[in-house]
């Protein structure tokens, strides 16, 4: 009997799904090393908003944002008000959009992309540990280290560079928002892309 109970937790236990981050509730620290070999930790940026943003330049829905400017634009407007922009790339190795430290190098520098780095996750670690599903798939953190937003990037899931003109942009709805003191509208949203090219 005991080993049947115990069979039938573990049976449980397996099936259960797994915990999704909650808006409100603190981000994970997370430690990672950038295309620079810099390292990062969310905890060193406490009292600055911070966007997550999970990439993979062979992504066609990644590339709607890239190529029309869209992300770049972002990127550069966000921190230039003090936000610190992390792209994070979760691909393993062998798979789409894995690349080298010299290789994302030189993609953001062909892209003119400005985050404030890129950090590489090829073990998937801070991936799995924010659950990224897609690529993008957007994160927005308080200065607090409280997430406050968390899914897709705008309202418009296609692979169409002329749809971004026309999208209700869901990162600066969160972020003009909390900035104004107020609550964020859509906390949450279902994120749209690739999904995660993680080792397992």
């Amino acid at each position: 009997m005991a080993c049947r109970n115990l069979l039938s937790l573990v049976l449980t236990l397996c099936v259960l799904p797994a915990l999704s981050l909650t808006p409100g509730t603190q981000a994970p620290d997370f430690k990672g090393t950038d295309s620079n070999g810099v390292t990062h930790t969310l905890s060193q940026y406490r009292g600055k908003y911070v966007v997550l943003e999970w990439a993979n330049k062979g992504c066609p829905y990644e590339q709607k944002h890239y190529l029309s400017g869209n992300m770049e634009a972002l990127q550069k407007e966000w921190t230039d008000k003090g936000v610190v922009w992390l792209s994070i790339l979760s691909s393993a190795p062998g798979e789409q959009g894995n690349v080298t430290p010299a290789e994302e190098n030189q993609y953001l520098k062909t892209m003119h992309a400005a985050p404030t780095a890129a950090i590489l996750d090829p073990t998937g670690t801070i991936g799995h540990l924010y659950q990224a599903k897609t690529t993008p798939h957007i994160f927005v953190i308080d200065p607090t280290g409280k997430l406050i937003y968390q899914g897709a990037i705008d309202d418009r899931p296609t692979t169409d560079l002329a749809d971004v003109q026309h999208a209700h942009n869901y990162l600066n709805e969160a972020l003009n928002a909390a900035m104004a003191g107020k609550p964020v509208p859509m906390s949450s949203t279902r994120p749209y892309g690739c999904s995660v090219k993680y080792k397992d």
